[in-house]
């Protein structure tokens, strides 16, 4: 059994925090793979501690050094004042940050509520993708080094998946090596692809804290930034619309031009979205294998998702040709 406490209080020693002033260790629901835990201080201070699992349990490839990733998420938000967590440690096996502020958005907002989030939500991405990396891919080196190309990069990670779906043989609406031809017609697209930012790519609602402490609902923080990579920002354009249009979203479209962002929704624009969408749907369907997810979560993945992993693919093909 694993001692949390004794882990929280070695963690905060390395911070150089006062081991002996912990006061409780609160494990955080909502994630899917790492063990994450709120440590609470005598003064009030809260911290987040993260710790992978085992290294025999299963996952996909690219989830290896995911924390890696966090941090450097979090190192890039710093730098453009991102709300986002702050790294205060970081070893081998373990992320500990500062606590954000607010909870989970969830539909208790009013429309007005809504629509002034969503908009400083777009100028809060904008700013992100100010950030630019030191090459193309995944900086947990997951998939290997950088690439000094997106094309390179995207279609490594797209190699990865394909090469789950083959070994875990999920559920899958249309078979392994169909979804790869139609992926690969359209590779020629990322090559317009020319500067690496910052890309969160998991920004789905339980993913953005709303704070509203003080009686105004405010972005309290971007968290779990460990899928981030460095590449094409329109690839955040996914999960920000989950299952939706980021086109339909005009509250946020206007806060993320308003704050710098540019962004014109043409053909080589779609085409790359598509395939961004196709990606991440495939993750989706493929990680229900060795997160051993239950019948309820594993039907409506296939029904939710199916269909618009089944989308994207039609879309590739026509702007394909």
């Amino acid at each position: 059994m694993v001692d949390s406490w004794g882990r929280a209080r070695r963690i905060l020693d390395v911070a150089g925090l006062p081991p002996g002033d912990l006061a409780s260790v609160r494990a955080l629901t909502g994630g899917t793979y790492n063990t994450v835990e709120e440590l609470l201080l005598a003064d009030g201070s809260r911290y987040v501690l993260k710790v992978p699992p085992a290294e025999d349990v299963p996952g996909l490839r690219h989830e290896r050094e995911l924390l890696v990733a966090e941090a450097e998420f979090y190192r890039a938000a710093a730098g453009v004042g991102v709300a986002a967590p702050r790294v205060v440690a970081a070893t081998a096996r373990e992320l500990l940050m500062t606590a954000c502020p607010g909870e989970a958005w969830d539909d208790s907002l009013t429309e007005a509520e809504e629509q002034e989030l969503r908009a400083e939500l777009g100028r809060q991405v904008a700013r992100l993708h100010t950030v630019r990396g030191p090459g193309y891919g995944y900086p947990s080196g997951a998939l290997g080094p950088l690439a000094a190309d997106w094309r390179t990069a995207f279609t490594g990670l797209l190699d990865a998946v394909l090469d789950d779906a083959r070994r875990y043989r999920p559920w899958l609406p249309r078979p392994v090596d169909d979804t790869a031809r139609t992926l690969w017609a359209a590779a020629p697209a990322l090559d317009e692809v020319t500067v690496p930012c910052a890309v969160h790519f998991d920004l789905w609602p339980g993913n953005i804290l709303v704070d509203r402490s003080t009686g105004v609902p405010r972005i309290g923080g971007l968290i779990d930034g460990e899928r981030m990579f460095w590449g094409d920002p329109v690839a955040d354009f996914v999960s920000l619309a989950l299952l939706g249009d980021i086109e339909k979203d005009t509250a946020f479209l206007a806060g993320y031009r308003e704050a710098g962002g540019r962004v014109e929704f043409d053909r080589p624009t779609r085409l790359r979205l598509a395939l961004y969408r196709a990606y991440l749907y495939l993750i989706m369907l493929t990680e229900t294998v060795p997160r051993a997810v239950d019948e309820g979560r594993l039907r409506w993945t296939r029904e939710a998702v199916g269909p618009e992993l089944v989308a994207a693919l039609d879309e590739i093909a026509e702007l394909s040709r």
